[in-house]
C-alpha cells in the first residue's frame, strides 16, 4: 500500500479525532490495527495509508471541512479507513446501517446534505435510485468486495491520481460524526457529536480501562451504533488491535463463542442480550478465555440471571455496566462487585456519573431532587450532544436550562438515586425502548404500519420476554377491512425500517381499545 500518502511523521499537537490514526500510526507503524477474522489484517501504517487516500479524493471530489460524508459499507478494515479518512478531510462521518432499506439511509444522507458517499458495490444502485428520488445525486466512491483493505485501494486507485492535501486542525467544536437513531414523528433523527465530544469520551474511557497496546479489543457493534465509538477510536488511539465482529457472526452464540478464545480477546464490548446469548447456547466452557480481563457491557439492561451465569463461566473479570444515550454516549457506569449473589433479582444499577459529565435528577417542573426521590436523570458536560441535526423544536424540547442558564440533556430516563450515590433505572417518560442495545420509538414503527392500506390504526407495545428482555408486539386495527397476513406486514416493515425494528409479534382487533381522551389505551394492550 506503499503509493497510498501517508503523514509524515512529525509529533503533531491533538486537535481532535482525526489526529489519533496519523499520531498511532508513528508510535506502532507495524503492529496490527484492525483483524477481519478469517480473512486478514493491516498494520497502522497500511491503516493511515488508506486514510491518507481517501481524505485526498475527498477534496478533490469537492467536500470541505464541515461537510457531512455517507458510510455505507459493511464493517470492515475499508470501513474503518473511511472513517478515518472523513475526519482527516475535516468533514463529519455519517454512518448507516448496511441492512436497513435503501430508502431510509437514503432520507438519511439527503437529511443531512451529504457532499459525498463511499459505498459498497452491493448497494450502490438501490441508494442512487432512491437518492435520485429525493432530488440528490452526492459524488460517490464505490467500493467493490476483495482482499482485506483492497476494495478501497482499488477503488481509490480507479478514481486516479488526486492532488495530496493536509489534514484538517479544525476546532474542538466542529462536528466529527452524526448518528442517526429512531424517531418519534416516524423518521430517524440525527445526534450531532463533536470532536470535543468523542475525545472527552475516550479520555475517560483512557482513564476508567486503561487500555494498552497489547490489548485485542472487540468489535461487535455496528458503525452506526454509539457503542462502536469506544471500540473503534479508543483501539485507535492505544494502539490496541481490534477484531471485526461481522453481522453474522455477532448474533451467533455457535460461531461467537469459539472468535472471542481464537482471537485471543482482552477487552469485550457489547449489548447485555450478546453476553446472555452466549452463555445460554455458547458453549462456552469448551473454549480458553484466559486472556479476557474487562467485560464492558451497554445499552439495555442486563437480566442478573445472566450476568451471574457468566460471572460464574468467566471469573475474575471486571464487569462493567455503561449507561446512556447516544446524545451522551456514556454518561454513567458501574462496576458490578467481583462476588457472585445468587440470591439477587434486582438489576444492578447504572451507577455513578461519569468524571468528565455532571449529572442530576429532576422533576416535571425542572427542580432538583435529592434524597432519594424518584425524577429524570439530565446530563450536561464536554460529552454531550449539541443537539440534533436541522430539528430546532426537537432541539427545544431535548434540554432543561437551570436557572444558571446551563444547559442539561434530558435524558426521558427516570431514575432513584439509592443510599450509596449509585443511580438505579426505573423506567422511560415516553415511548422510547431498547431492544439489543438499540434505541427505538415505538412511534416509529407505528409511523411504518400505517402506511400499509390494509391497516386502519397501529399501535406497538413492548413485552417483557424471560429470554430476549424484551419484544416489540404491534396491534392492528382493522376496522372492517380484511387482515393482512403477518408474513405480508414483516415484508411490509423489512422494506421500510431496519430490521431490529421490525415487530416480532402481531395482535389485530377491529378497534383499539381508547382511553376517556380518546387516545390509545396502550396500558390495555401490553395486558392484551
Amino acid at each position: 500500500m506503499d503509493d497510498l500518502r501517508t503523514e509524515p511523521k512529525t509529533p503533531v499537537m491533538m486537535s481532535g479525532m482525526q489526529e489519533l490514526l496519523a499520531a498511532t500510526a508513528v508510535r506502532f507503524a507495524s503492529r496490527t490495527a484492525i483483524v477481519e477474522p478469517g480473512r486478514g489484517a493491516v498494520t497502522f501504517q497500511e491503516l493511515e495509508h488508506l486514510a491518507c487516500g481517501l481524505r485526498d479524493w475527498l477534496a478533490a471530489a469537492g467536500v470541505r471541512p464541515g461537510d457531512r460524508v455517507g458510510l455505507f459499507l459493511p464493517k470492515s478494515v475499508d470501513a474503518i479507513a473511511t472513517i478515518c479518512g472523513i475526519l482527516k478531510v475535516g468533514a463529519a462521518y455519517v454512518p448507516v446501517d448496511p441492512f436497513a432499506p435503501a430508502s431510509r439511509n437514503a432520507y438519511i444522507f439527503n437529511d443531512c446534505a451529504v457532499a459525498a458517499v463511499v459505498v459498497h458495490e452491493s448497494f450502490v444502485d438501490g441508494l442512487r435510485n432512491e437518492l435520485a428520488a429525493l432530488g440528490s445525486a452526492p459524488p460517490m466512491l464505490i467500493v467493490a468486495a476483495g482482499v482485506v483493505g483492497n476494495g478501497l485501494r482499488e477503488a481509490l486507485t480507479a478514481a486516479g491520481n488526486v492532488p495530496a492535501v493536509a489534514t484538517h486542525s479544525g476546532q474542538p467544536q466542529d462536528l466529527a460524526y452524526i448518528l442517526y437513531t429512531s424517531g418519534s414523528t416516524g423518521r430517524p433523527k440525527g445526534v450531532m457529536l463533536t470532536h470535543e465530544n468523542g475525545l472527552s469520551f475516550l479520555q475517560w474511557c483512557s482513564e476508567s480501562f486503561a487500555p494498552t497496546p497489547d490489548d485485542r479489543m472487540s468489535s461487535h457493534a455496528p458503525l452506526h451504533f454509539d457503542l462502536s465509538i469506544l471500540d473503534v477510536h479508543l483501539a485507535i488511539k492505544h494502539g490496541a488491535t481490534l477484531i471485526l465482529v461481522d453481522e453474522k457472526t455477532g448474533k451467533d452464540a455457535a460461531r461467537l463463542a469459539p472468535l472471542i478464545a481464537e482471537e485471543r480477546i482482552s477487552i469485550w464490548y457489547s449489548a447485555p442480550s450478546i453476553l446472555a446469548m452466549l452463555v445460554q447456547y455458547g458453549k462456552m466452557e469448551n473454549f480458553d478465555y484466559g486472556v479476557l480481563r474487562q467485560v464492558l457491557f451497554a445499552g439495555e439492561v442486563f437480566p442478573v440471571k445472566h450476568l451471574m451465569a457468566l460471572k460464574k463461566r468467566l471469573p475474575g473479570r471486571r464487569y462493567c455496566n455503561l449507561y446512556g444515550p447516544t446524545e451522551t454516549n456514556v454518561c454513567t457506569w458501574y462496576e458490578v462487585p467481583p462476588e457472585i449473589d445468587d440470591t439477587r433479582t434486582k438489576p444492578y444499577p447504572i451507577g455513578r456519573c461519569c468524571s468528565h459529565l455532571h449529572c442530576m435528577v429532576i422533576d416535571a417542573a425542572g427542580n432538583v431532587i435529592t434524597g432519594g426521590g424518584e425524577g429524570e436523570l439530565v446530563v450536561r458536560g464536554p460529552g454531550v450532544t449539541s443537539g440534533y441535526w436541522n430539528l430546532p423544536e426537537q432541539n427545544a424540547r431535548a434540554f432543561h436550562v437551570d436557572a444558571a442558564g446551563e444547559k442539561w440533556y434530558r435524558t426521558g430516563d427516570i431514575v432513584v438515586e439509592n443510599p450509596d450515590g449509585d443511580y438505579e433505572y426505573l423506567g422511560r417518560r415516553d415511548r422510547m425502548i431498547k431492544k439489543r442495545g438499540y434505541r427505538i420509538e415505538l412511534g416509529e414503527i407505528e409511523a411504518c404500519l400505517c402506511q400499509h392500506p390494509e391497516v386502519r390504526e397501529a399501535a406497538a407495545v413492548a413485552v417483557d420476554d424471560p429470554e430476549f428482555g424484551v419484544r416489540v408486539k404491534a396491534f392492528i386495527g382493522t376496522g372492517d377491512a380484511k387482515q393482512p397476513s403477518i408474513v405480508a406486514l414483516k415484508v411490509f416493515c423489512s422494506e421500510r425500517l431496519p430490521p431490529y425494528m421490525i415487530p416480532d409479534l402481531f395482535g389485530f382487533q377491529p378497534a383499539l381499545p381508547r382511553t376517556s381522551t380518546d387516545k390509545i389505551d396502550y396500558q390495555r394492550l401490553k395486558g392484551a
